[in-house]
This record gives C-alpha cells, structure tokens and sequence, in this order.
C-alpha cells in the first residue's frame, strides 16, 4: 500500500479527533449539554472505529518530526481558556474553527479513501455521512453558546406585563418602573388583544428593553417575536410545537415553556426549552382555572431537570421566600406587580426579597 495515502491520511484522522475533542469539552464543561457531548463522542468514536483496520499501518507511516508543515510553522501565543470568562465571540470563534478544522480534515479522508488502493480499507460514504452530521452539530453548538447569556439572565424577577391588567396604564411607562424596580425579564402578554395592535406596543417595548439592558420576551406568538427581533417566545402546551418553533425562531433566541408535570418538562427539555416554566405554584386570581401544584412540584423538576426553572402563580410578598428556596431561577408575577398603583414599589419589594432569600440559601 502506498505510504502517502497513509500519511495523509493519518495526519486528517489526527485533526478530526483532536478538534472533536475540542467540540466534545465545550458541550460538556461550558454548556452542560449531556446530550449534545453524547452526539460528539458518538462521532469520535465511531471514526476511530471505521480506521481500526488501518492503525497499525497509519502509526508506521507517522513521521511528525520531520514533517514540513510542523518545521517551518510558527506558533502562535495562545491564551489558556476560561470558560467562564471567555467572551461570547471567543467561544463562537473557538467552535467554529474546530468544527471547520474537522469537516476539511473528513473531506480529505473521504476522497483519499476513492483511490483504488484505499477503498477496501476505508468506506468513502461514511466519512461524507460523517461530514454532514457534523455539519447540524455545529449548528447545534453554535446555536446554544449563542443563548447562553440570554439563558442565565432568566433569574430574578420576570415580570408578565398583562395588558388586560395595565387598566389603561401606558406599556412602556409601566416597564419603565418595572425595570427601575430591578426586574431583569418583562414578558409581553396580549391575549385579548388584536396582532396589530399588539405589534405596535411590542415594538416601543424591544426598543426600551433594548436600550435598558432588559430581556425582552414575547407570549405565545412566533410571527411577534421575530418581527420585533425579540430576546425570546414563551410558548404553552397547546401553542405551536418546541420543534417547529426551534426551526423558525433565529438560533439566537431562547424559547421558554409553561410546564404543569414532570413529563411536560422532560420534554420540553428534550425538545430544546431554554427554560421550563412551572405552575400554578399557589391559587391565583390571574387564572382562576390553573392547575395548582405547589412548591413539592417545584423541588422536584428541580431535581430532575437542569434547565432554569421560572415559578409563577399566586407568588406575592407572603411566599415568596418558600418559592426560592424551593429552588426556583426566576419568579414571575403579574398581579403582585401590576395589581397596585406603586409598580416600582413592589418589584422593588420583591427584588429584595428574592436576592435575600437567596443569599440565605446559599450559605447554609
């Protein structure tokens, strides 16, 4: 067997691994995705698998020592990397020159494994079929960094900014004192309200949520939030599938879901919720017909899921400190907020409450 084709081929089997690994490390230790890391080490272990035949003839032929490309490169200075402070562009940049890295390394194997002397030894089809699951990977991983600081700003406050229980009030003077009281999310809601007309508040809210710092959530409605370019769409479970959202909504965005069981939520999980919103924790006058199902629900999915989790229903002054210790990310409100003519005033309240309890929890 020529020793060309094997040295070529050594070298790309190298740089597929390695960047994999580098893929593989970054769902597992940046973004906790066990799934996401289970589909990478799948890949790496399979191409190792697919070359088992060709390892001893491979290594026979290695020769990195003398290898032109190794003795006339200059290294670059490279910083160690944190992943916790490294930015957001860094860590888009880093995945996507590994992916790149891994892709061009399996076209090459691919067409190599074409020549005659190759082909009873390599399958050509799977590497391509290699190639392009690596090609969604990439997507994938690109698509979760991307939210990942939308995803960790879901804590604090979230505030549902009802329009049936505004009363008249201006949206954007409301989320003005909303946002100075501290609240780090504001929900648009409008279920009474006509498309268009909603479409014109939403766009004066993005605008201010934008220039605020705030998150900016859109209920129920996809074609909504990608015409204001919202941070996000909370969906129920009789709105539009997780899937069908994911496909449509920029991979950017997050996606939140109202979750009433342990099932729910698991699949929500599963099907790409950023978050899982569950309730109603306590009665609540907001939706007299909710299911309660109280703080042991909330401890629970929080043992059972690792996507932030929002409390909401019936959450006030009184229990709200029952709520976070529950284990709770965000605690979203409507009337406790908007029920009384100080907004400010109690997000402020609850704000303190919630940073409170939760500095309590964290040092016992």
């Amino acid at each position: 067997m020529p020793h060309q084709p094997l040295r070529i081929i050594d070298a790309n089997l190298n740089r597929s691994s390695e960047g994999l690994r580098v893929l593989e490390d970054v769902a597992r230790f940046l973004l906790n995705d066990a799934e996401l890391c289970q589909r990478l080490r799948t890949l790496r272990h399979e191409m190792a698998r697919e070359t088992k035949a060709l390892r001893v003839g491979l290594l026979s032929q290695r020769n990195a020592e003398y290898d032109v490309g190794h003795l006339y490169h200059i290294p670059r200075r490279e910083k160690k990397l944190n992943v916790e402070k490294t930015s957001l562009q860094g860590l888009l940049d880093l995945v996507t020159a590994n992916a790149k890295r891994v892709e061009e390394s399996l076209r090459v194997i691919e067409e190599l494994a074409k020549l005659p002397e190759m082909n009873s030894k390599l399958n050509s089809a799977s590497f391509e079929q290699t190639r392009f699951t690596l090609y969604t990977l990439e997507r994938d991983l690109i698509s979760r960094i991307s939210r990942r600081d939308k995803i960790k700003g879901i804590s604090g406050l979230y505030v549902i900014l009802d329009r049936q229980f505004l009363l008249g009030r201006d949206e954007v003077d409301v989320a003005r004192q909303i946002i100075e009281g501290g609240a780090r999310v504001i929900q648009l809601r409008g279920k009474q309200s006509k498309k268009g007309e909603l479409l014109i508040v939403a766009q004066k809210l993005r605008e201010f949520c934008r220039q605020t710092g705030t998150q900016f959530i859109i209920n129920d409605y996809l074609d909504l939030a990608m015409a204001v370019n919202a941070d996000g769409l909370h969906v129920g479970q009789e709105d539009l599938p997780l899937s069908v959202i994911r496909r449509e909504l920029p991979i950017d965005r997050i996606v939140g879901c109202s979750v009433k069981t342990l099932s729910q939520a698991k699949k929500a999980q599963t099907e790409g919720a950023d978050y899982i919103a569950v309730g109603s924790i306590f009665p609540t006058t907001t939706k007299r017909e909710a299911t309660v199902v109280g703080v042991d629900m909330l401890k629970e999915l929080k043992r059972t899921v690792s996507t932030p989790i929002v409390a909401i229903g019936g959450i006030n002054q009184n229990n709200v400190d029952e709520v976070v210790a529950a284990g709770a990310d965000a605690i979203a409100v409507i009337s406790a907020v908007l029920g009384g003519k100080d907004v400010k005033g109690a997000v402020q309240k609850l704000v303190t409450r919630i940073d409170l309890r939760k500095e309590q929890c964290q040092s016992q």
